[in-house]
């Protein structure tokens, strides 16, 4: 949790107190992790996200628990893995962050999470509920928006802006720093801890696969504590959503149907793919033409399926576009597969 450059001494004070509370002998961590232990007595100091992320790590395992001793039950280490990879099947990251809420609910004693849209369909919120009586310094509570925005963003291969942060305590004297932290203006004394944003964000597709998220897990949690746009290109985008519909046996979306998923206009999406040198037609074909490579790579499909399957009403249709993209016949490929 911070800029990116340092992470405050009052943070690290704070991620301790679980560890702490359970007569856990924190030195020798401050140790592994560079920090010096005097070091903590000074708030104008700092220390670097990666020794930050070294002291967590340290401390889930000396915890064994995701929430460093913070939370009302421990939750086992794993359990954020998990949850990322049930999130990881949706199609958009509302579905993905309603399993999460719905996931963290299953656990007793876990933080009481909720997702809501605004009566005006606008915006929507992420709450975290529950009193977290172990946690003085509200550090895991804060945590949980952090990470929610943060895997949220990386879902979905663009970073969200939040509209507002909330909290359900007075403003500490500490308050500049989570404009910094969020990226928006803070208000405090609210009813629960919560993040507002464009309720629009919740039709966005997932567009990272397990792959990625195995990277993202062997990284973490610096990568969630380092602030990131996590993007990714339109041109990325706009292949995932069409590979997507292949899988799941719908029709090839248009142009206006995929702009309307990434939330865009049709003119803004032509525009940012041009400037990426490509086009919608291009990304279509492209993903038909590697989906019709893999298909008669495995030779279980007949041809006219295949055809049909990629959006075409007619086989000779199929046979010239295919022609176009490789130079080859669907026939010889299958042929030089068999």
């Amino acid at each position: 949790m911070g800029s990116g450059h340092t992470i405050t001494v009052r943070r690290v004070r704070a991620v301790l107190r679980g560890a702490e509370r359970l007569g856990i002998d924190t030195r020798p961590l401050l140790q592994r992790a560079g920090i010096p232990p005097l070091l903590l007595g000074d708030d104008a100091e700092g220390v670097t996200p990666a020794r930050f992320a070294r002291l967590i790590q340290d401390l889930y395992r000396a915890t064994g628990d995701e929430f460093l001793g913070l939370g009302a039950a421990p939750s086992r280490r794993g359990t954020f893995a998990m949850m990322c990879y049930a999130a990881l099947g949706c199609a958009d990251l509302g579905g993905a962050l309603d399993r999460a809420v719905r996931f963290y609910g299953l656990f007793p004693g876990g933080p009481r999470l909720r997702l809501e849209s605004e009566a005006t369909g606008r915006t929507a919120r992420y709450a975290v509920l529950s009193p977290l009586p172990h946690d003085p310094d509200h550090f895991l509570a804060e945590s949980l928006l952090v990470i929610w925005h943060r895997t949220s963003s990386w879902l979905v291969g663009r970073r969200i802006p939040l509209l507002s942060t909330e909290f359900a305590y007075v403003r500490p004297p500490h308050h500049a720093e989570y404009e910094v932290m969020f990226g928006c203006r803070p208000r405090f004394g609210a009813e629960v801890t919560s993040a507002v944003f464009e309720a629009h964000w919740l039709r966005a597709p997932v567009v990272r696969d397990q792959a990625a998220l195995d990277a993202l897990l062997r990284r973490s949690p610096e990568d969630l504590l380092v602030r990131h746009t996590w993007d990714v290109t339109v041109s990325e985008r706009v292949r995932h959503t069409l590979r997507q519909a292949l899988r799941e046996g719908t029709a090839l979306p248009e142009l206006g149907a995929v702009a309307a998923r990434l939330a865009v206009s049709p003119a803004t999406l032509r525009r940012r793919l041009d400037a990426e040198g490509t086009s919608f037609q291009r990304l279509k074909d492209a993903v038909r033409r590697d989906s019709a490579l893999e298909s008669l790579a495995r030779g279980d499909e007949p041809i006219a399926l295949l055809a049909r399957r990629l959006g075409f009403s007619e086989d000779t249709a199929f046979h010239r576009a295919f022609r176009r993209w490789t130079g080859r016949t669907p026939g010889d490929v299958r042929g030089q597969s068999s």
